[in-house]
């Protein structure tokens, strides 16, 4: 991430909020902005409505401490393979009941997605058919600049923000068409096959100096030559894949293992889940990537090769399982086969009854109005500091992504004071909230 390249711009104007994939997450998402206007929810889970940070003068809200956009100030829009107006997009994800859409009604049935740059080899479990068509992926990708132009102009945003919210894409590896631009914008005049939709959106946003967030484990823009072009461009990025259910868990859980030097030998996690994501995951290409996001957290929180009498042996499996009576509310279980004092055995059981859309919307929220931060404030490139938020955050070459949640969220806030002349604090026990400022 390079640094602040001068005085922090004020969050005048519109902001609008660009949706690649407007199903589950990205309806529930609006749903819950628009009532948190209207006075008749709470964007509960959000820490940029209801998160606070320990200041020189006090424990503020952080939406009172940093100069964010308002949520009255936020436009959306979005592209989605299918044609449904947001409310109705909202009313077949069943995430929502019909009483809470009810009243937002009107203003969702307004929002009505754009044809989605689609590639069924990416997604072989859908069957979208609001898609566009297009000569070669250039061309694509510029159909999807046209979007952003004219959403920006239609609505009369002063500054953008996309999050991907769309499906896993089958798992890839970084080719040469990944390793430079020049060799990327070739790849888009050839159409490689390897280049895949959620990059195209990347480009193109990336292309208009529109912050970009990898809200999946696709590959997107953990390539070099997305990275350049950010580069170019002077605009942040940031992923990799929300953090909402069982990952959550686990980098609350594991922390706390690894701090009082509790041995782990196996950790088994499964799940359940029946929306249009678990049918996506279905497919075992598209799990690969889901797979790799999630096996990645307990090394990088236990670092079995720095530990290998505690970890080293560790077991760590994954399953997802598509099951349609489920819905949105993903079930998962994880089985911890733990020892203790002189290699006793002791077991831990989870079992996380969760709301996939309803953690993950205020996530989108939180990272959106961050990235527009982060634009304003001339900072460009990878922004760990968020990767509070992600399963598989994005790290500098030759960084160690961290995936301590409380050592993220001590990140964030430091990144934060900083940004607003605060001096940084050293730990997360001089995170603890008091009552006023500390002496």
């Amino acid at each position: 991430m390079t640094n602040q390249q001068g005085p922090l711009a004020p969050a005048e104007g519109k902001l609008g909020i660009l949706l690649p994939g407007m199903g589950a997450v990205a309806t529930t998402l609006i749903a819950g902005v628009l009532a948190a206007r209207k006075g008749t929810a709470q964007p509960i889970g959000s820490l940029t409505q209801m998160g606070k940070l320990r200041t020189s003068t006090g424990n503020p809200l952080i939406k009172d401490y940093a100069p964010l956009t308002p949520l009255d100030d936020i436009e959306f829009g979005g592209w989605d393979v299918y044609e449904d107006n947001v409310y109705e997009a909202a009313l077949h994800a069943g995430v929502l009941d019909y009483k809470t859409l009810k009243g937002v009604r009107a203003e969702m049935e307004a929002i009505v997605p754009m044809k989605a740059a689609f590639d069924l080899h990416y997604v072989k479990n859908l069957d979208g058919t609001h898609i566009k068509t297009y000569t070669t992926k250039e061309d694509l990708a510029q159909q999807v600049i046209d979007d952003i132009r004219n959403f920006k102009a239609e609505r009369g945003c002063s500054r953008l923000v996309m999050v991907w919210c769309g499906s896993t894409e089958i798992y890839h590896e970084p080719t040469e068409t990944h390793r430079t631009l020049a060799a990327f914008e070739e790849g888009l005049r050839n159409n490689a096959s390897n280049i895949a939709p959620s990059m195209i959106y990347a480009y193109a946003a990336l292309k208009e100096g529109v912050p970009f967030v990898n809200g999946a484990p696709n590959l997107t823009v953990d390539v070099p030559a997305l990275l350049e072009l950010a580069a170019t461009t002077q605009t942040p990025v940031a992923g990799k894949d929300f953090k909402t259910g069982q990952t959550l868990m686990k980098t609350i859980v594991a922390p706390g293992l690894s701090a009082r030097s509790l041995g782990v030998r196996g950790w088994f996690s499964t799940n359940i889940l029946g929306n249009r994501d678990g049918l996506v995951l279905d497919d075992p290409d598209n799990f690969r990537t889901k797979e790799v996001s999630k096996l990645s957290v307990l090394d990088s929180v236990f670092h079995p090769e720095e530990n290998p009498e505690l970890y080293g042996n560790m077991y760590h499996k994954v399953r997802i399982n598509y099951y349609p009576p489920a819905g949105d509310n993903k079930e998962s279980w994880d089985n911890i086969d733990i020892f203790g004092w002189m290699g006793y055995p002791m077991q831990i059981k989870i079992n996380f009854l969760c709301r996939d859309s309803i953690l993950a919307a205020p996530l989108v929220l939180d990272l959106a109005l961050f990235m527009d931060l982060a634009k304003r404030a001339g900072w460009s490139g990878i922004q760990e500091w968020l990767s509070f938020y992600l399963k598989s955050p994005q790290a500098e070459p030759n960084v160690r992504p961290e995936h301590d949640i409380f050592k993220q969220l001590v990140t964030l806030h430091n990144t934060l004071r900083l940004l607003m002349g605060e001096e940084p604090v050293a730990a997360a026990s001089q995170e603890v909230y008091q009552d006023g400022p500390q002496a």
